[in-house]
């Protein structure tokens, strides 16, 4: 007793009940930060389920402005989208047209929720008939032709009204040719988020079905980053910085918070991380094999992002997130 009496710091003290723990705690998840990735397809009343994304599903452009109000009516103030196109073609000029997918869906969200910040992923992966994020020279994606593409890509979203663009192609320069389109074009307040440090992941597969991107052949090792590297990130980060990215991201999340937290740390840039598909997939399935109580490990990661230092955190988890922060 005597010794247990000398005991003057007890932590435990600050974990007594929930509100004690809640008056101390350090990160807070906030449902206006959770951007819900949302994919488009052609057709109409279409309301289609992801077998390998359960609770995520893909809609048709008539369905996106429900969808919207859907998920602003849970508080979330963010969409990012991703388009299906109806035919694919070598230079991915769905990605690109002002009545793609993608725009009509813009334009049907802003309509139903004015005030919802819609992203519009800027990549040609979704778009070509090879599935890679550029157009090709042989076997390789053209870094600089692909850029041109991008730009008119970026252009179109904003005329649509995205208020935010944000390039995924990994291709060198990207974020300076989207910047100098724009501006060009007269978006100057449409914002860029750089896919800054996107690495080449095996956690895309999931996302790659629903969105029908997957390369028909090879990979995309030879631009998105070696999972091993960690300072190139920074050094790719730095690179979009400079060229006027407003936001920066690492993807995936979970995997790399130790970037994540590094980013933070150096970085005086919005930031934002990619919880992804694959991610998803994996706590989905622990939880309804009853392997894992799902809802607390979904919260725990998300929160774990947020404690690494995400400003942002882009989930399939958002709208089951939000719902349960309400809740509490």
């Amino acid at each position: 007793m005597e010794e247990a009496a000398g005991i003057r710091s007890r932590p435990r003290r600050l974990r007594a009940s929930e509100n004690m723990r809640s008056i101390v705690r350090e990160s807070r998840l906030d449902v206006e930060q959770l951007v819900a990735p949302v994919f488009i397809r052609y057709g109409s009343g279409i309301t289609e389920s992801i077998p390998s994304m359960p609770g995520v599903s893909r809609y048709s452009v008539d369905n996106a402005g429900s969808r919207a109000s859907e998920l602003a009516d849970l508080g979330i103030k963010s969409v990012l989208l991703f388009g299906i196109p109806e035919h694919k073609d070598s230079a991915g000029s769905g990605a690109y047209d002002e009545n793609g997918i993608v725009p009509l869906a813009i334009k049907a969200i802003k309509d139903s929720v004015p005030s919802m910040i819609v992203m519009a992923d800027v990549c040609m992966c979704e778009y070509t008939d090879h599935g890679h994020c550029g157009i090709l020279k042989g076997q390789t994606v053209d870094n600089d032709k692909t850029l041109d593409f991008l730009g008119r890509c970026a252009v179109q979203y904003a005329k649509a009204g995205a208020d935010v663009v944000a390039p995924s192609a990994m291709m060198d320069g990207q974020v300076g040719r989207i910047r100098s389109a724009l501006d060009g074009a007269g978006y100057t307040g449409t914002a860029i988020m750089g896919y800054s440090a996107k690495y080449a992941s095996a956690m895309y597969g999931p996302f790659r079905d629903a969105a029908g991107s997957a390369p028909s052949f090879g990979d995309r090792r030879t631009y998105q980053m070696d999972p091993a590297n960690a300072a190139e990130a920074m050094r790719e980060i730095e690179l979009d910085v400079q060229e006027g990215a407003d936001i920066i991201m690492v993807k995936p999340a979970l995997a790399y918070l130790d970037v994540v937290s590094a980013a933070k740390k150096r970085f005086s840039v919005t930031l934002a991380a990619y919880n992804v598909s694959g991610e998803y997939a994996m706590v989905k399935a622990a939880g309804m094999n009853k392997w894992l109580d799902g809802k607390r490990v979904m919260l725990e990661i998300l929160t774990s992002i947020k404690r690494a230092g995400a400003d942002i955190i882009i989930t399939y988890h958002a709208e089951e997130a939000a719902r349960v922060l309400a809740n509490k």
